[in-house]
């Protein structure tokens, strides 16, 4: 899956940071094959709060890489250092993938990576963008947004979610879903999903749809509905509906649409049953049904969706572009972006 490369500066956000090292800087536990090569790029030592950070390269290493993570900073007041804006370009212009977490945006948009398409940042951070990058279509209501080649996400939390975006567009969603587990986090939340919701989101164990979740999991093959699910949870619909929005963002049959799609894709990655085995497996019940879902959801039909995974695994088991050295050009196999869950 290539170099993934962070691009660092001073007053950078630490958390960010963080977690895109903890993403792709660690081998999964029990996952075989390669997994990336992760390089930290800056203009030198550099500050996070009170960290010190010593990249091991400097930014123009930005340009070998198959994908640059850009991190948010703090003081998006001023404008982002010139170099760095300048080395995010380069690797852009030279074929690297380019996701900004949080604040990171500020440099695809200096960058001019953002023209003309749809982004995201933090809410607090929006308006700022937009008025400062009017040819940026900023959306502050969105987790993470994907341009294929350009992808931005808003703060924290959201920054997590495009992190595994990413590894599932790479690796499929069985292994995202093993990083996701490591790390105790959601395996997967939708990019339009609002950044936040009207409530505070319970811990895991004492909300009211707790028991819920892994009810309807465990039986994606039956034909569920929203009076169903009301039942189990022994609530009226109109309730049920209501805990939906305030624990999920979003509603109960979007929610059970969304776990259906989910293993579905894990089906088409893992196994060759075929598409109406695999519709009546996740409660779709015909094939037909299926394809019509997935494609409008996915992006793609699901025989193409396997066709691309498998064909990336067979690319990544032979071939290895390792990081360019000084005077070398650009590795080879750039890493192509795979259809959107």
């Amino acid at each position: 899956m290539g170099t993934v490369a962070l691009a660092v500066t001073d007053g950078m956000l630490h958390f960010e940071l963080s977690l895109a090292y903890e993403v792709f800087g660690a081998h999964p536990a029990g996952v075989a094959g390669p997994w990336y090569d992760l390089v930290v790029c800056g203009p030198g030592a550099v500050r996070a709060g009170r960290f010190r950070l010593e990249p091991d390269h400097g930014l123009d290493r930005l340009r070998c890489a198959d994908t640059v993570i850009v991190p948010g900073w703090a003081d998006v007041d001023v404008d982002p250092p010139a170099g760095l804006v300048d080395a995010v370009r380069a690797a852009h212009e030279a074929g690297a993938r380019v996701a900004s977490l949080c604040t990171g945006a500020f440099v695809l948009a200096a960058a001019g990576l953002l023209d003309g398409k749809c982004a995201t940042t933090h809410w607090a951070h929006t308006e700022d963008l937009a008025a400062r990058y009017p040819k940026v279509r900023v959306d502050p209501d969105v987790l993470y947004v994907d341009n294929g080649s350009v992808l931005t996400s808003a703060g924290k939390a959201a920054a997590m979610d495009l992190c595994l975006h990413l590894v599932r567009l790479d690796h499929g969603s069985s292994i995202a879903n093993t990083v996701a587990r490591r790390l105790v986090v959601p395996p997967h939340r939708d990019g339009g999903q609002a950044q936040f919701v009207t409530t505070p989101v319970p811990a895991p164990d004492n909300h009211p749809l707790a028991e819920l979740f892994p009810w309807v999991i465990e039986r994606l093959d039956l034909p569920l509905t929203v009076e169903d699910l009301a039942r189990r949870a022994r609530m009226s619909s109109r309730n049920l509906s209501r805990h939906f929005r305030s624990v999920t963002g979003t509603t109960p049959l979007q929610w059970l649409l969304t776990q259906r799609i989910r293993h579905a894709q894990e089906l088409l990655e893992t196994t060759d049953d075929s598409v109406d085995a695999i519709a009546a497996a996740t409660g779709m019940g015909t094939a037909t049904t299926l394809r019509r879902h997935f494609n409008r959801t996915v992006g793609v039909p699901p025989d193409t969706y396997r066709r691309t995974f498998r064909s990336s695994r067979a690319l990544s088991a032979t071939v290895d572009a390792p990081f360019c050295g000084p005077g070398d050009e650009h590795g080879s196999g750039v890493a192509q972006p795979g259809p959107r869950p």
